[in-house]
């Protein structure tokens, strides 16, 4: 009887536990939502600068409604030539797109085989006495260019560096940071075994102002921690842990622990010394791929990380013959989710790249099921938002540089300028959906006529225009000569 009693008792308690889990989730999603009650938003300008040897690294206010509405963080990374962007790992997943440049990137998933050499030419083997014609063993890096999609999956390493000698490469990245991969806290937090603090950080004032600041180099003085106890940008992790431990598990002199311990004033950008990184080409990995398909693989891969060791981490949303959408006077419109980059299952997220030619329209739309984060390549354009509450949140130009945050079910559209306008659009879903307004497939060209003629209060000849006019056109529109003159 007492033995029942207690089986019962847990029961109770763990239905009191779950009970009181639940509450906390439905807390926590309805907090979100009132995250998203906003009456105004605006394109949004960098507000932190680090300056580091081989570069800098803007990062937008995440403090701000409209990140916190769609739970990301977004920076924007400038790699000199012949510079290297410092291992790290992310707390949460990232989508990272090369808006110019080229260069080289490597992920160390754990579990992975290191079945790539550099170094000196020579047979390949799995190990060789280190010496002379001693060739390093590395996991797989990969070429990046201009117009890149590239995935990030949380707590595994990167790396990038530029092996142009006469261009910047420049990488905005958005992370999702109320993805369910990280536990922590909804802040970005990028975590780096190499590198340190810069001298001095600066921030970057807003509006106007701010614009010219980066456009002349001008930024505010502003420490790691500021007066407003910000917490510090650049998290290393190697000088907190125990040196005579560090040493220990290296199997490394003390003396060595300790330099790789120091503070680098250097950043997280550095400049690679003498003739730049001596590793083995992504062409030259590629052909021992095809060898290694031929033969058949040189070790099995264990542990969390097989799941990223042979997935495809990358895809180029460029190319105009593999459009979503094409309009030949409109534009162009490319996606890219879980079904052609099938790592984007696993981050939850995906990417689209919007090209719109001169005054022409994207159509009102809104998201089923993700938020957008857009940020603008190109040229400029007006975008108008309605949100939920249906209000006008945005009516306002915007140009090259400015991220805008479309959240959920908000109603957006976007009409070009005079030159056109670009953007790549994150999204927090790895299989997005709109809902266009008009147009093929659209919500209005789904509707019986009978019911726009009494929606609207007009006649079955004005429903017609209104449901058939675009009725062979998806999202993209050229310039209406009938509306411009009207």
């Amino acid at each position: 009887m007492a033995h029942t009693k207690s089986i019962l008792t847990f029961v109770l308690l763990s239905l009191l536990v779950c009970a009181f889990a639940d509450r906390r989730q439905s807390q926590r999603r309805l907090s979100d939502a009132q995250q998203c009650r906003m009456n105004r938003i605006s394109g949004i300008r960098p507000t932190r600068v680090i300056r580091s040897e081989g570069g800098i690294t803007e990062l937008w206010d995440e403090d701000r409604d409209e990140f916190q509405c769609a739970g990301v963080a977004a920076t924007r990374n400038t790699l000199n030539p012949n510079s290297l962007y410092l291992p790290s790992f992310s707390s949460a997943p990232q989508i990272v797109y090369i808006e110019r440049g080229r260069g080289i990137i490597g992920l160390s998933a754990p579990g992975c085989s290191e079945s790539f050499h550099s170094g000196e030419s020579g047979s390949i083997q799995h190990r060789k006495i280190r010496g002379q014609g001693f060739r390093d063993q590395h996991q797989k890096v990969q070429r990046i260019e201009r117009g890149d999609v590239i995935a990030i999956p949380p707590g595994i390493t990167h790396w990038c560096y530029n092996d142009d000698n006469s261009e910047e490469l420049v990488a905005f990245t958005v992370t999702d940071v109320t993805s369910d991969y990280n536990q922590l806290d909804t802040k970005q937090r990028q975590f780096f075994i190499a590198g340190g603090q810069p001298r001095g950080q600066r921030k970057q004032g807003e509006g106007e102002r701010g614009q010219k600041g980066r456009q002349e180099g001008e930024y505010g003085e502003e420490e790691q921690r500021g007066e407003q106890g910000k917490e510090k940008l650049i998290q290393t992790i190697l000088p907190q842990i125990d040196t005579r431990f560090l040493a220990e598990a290296l199997d490394i002199p003390i003396e060595l622990a300790q330099k790789i311990q120091r503070e680098d004033e250097r950043g997280i950008i550095i400049k690679v010394e003498k003739e730049g990184l001596r590793i083995l080409s992504p062409e030259g990995e590629e052909r021992e791929e095809e060898r290694e398909r031929e033969t058949g693989p040189r070790a099995n891969v264990i542990g969390v990380g097989e799941r990223y060791c042979n997935a495809k981490i990358r895809q180029n949303i460029e190319s105009l013959r593999e459009a979503d959408i094409y309009s030949r006077h409109g534009g162009h419109l490319k996606t890219i989710n879980r079904r052609n980059l099938p790592i984007l299952d696993i981050l939850d997220m995906s990417a689209a790249k919007v090209t719109l030619y001169s005054d022409a329209i994207l159509a009102p739309h809104w998201s089923i099921n993700a938020h957008t984060i857009a940020y603008i390549t190109r040229g400029e354009g007006q975008i108008q938002i309605i949100g939920t509450n249906g209000q006008k949140v945005m009516d306002d130009r915007v140009r090259q540089g400015d991220v805008i945050i479309v959240p959920q079910f908000f109603t957006s559209m976007c009409k070009a300028g005079s030159q056109g306008i670009e953007w790549i659009a994150i999204k927090t879903s790895d299989l997005p959906m709109n809902s266009p307004l008009v147009g093929y497939t659209s919500a209005i060209k789904g509707m019986p006529i009978e019911v726009l003629t009494n929606a609207y209060r007009i006649s079955n000849q004005q429903a017609q225009d209104i449901k058939y006019n675009r009725e062979d056109q998806i999202m993209i529109f050229p310039s209406s000569s009938r509306s411009a003159s009207s």
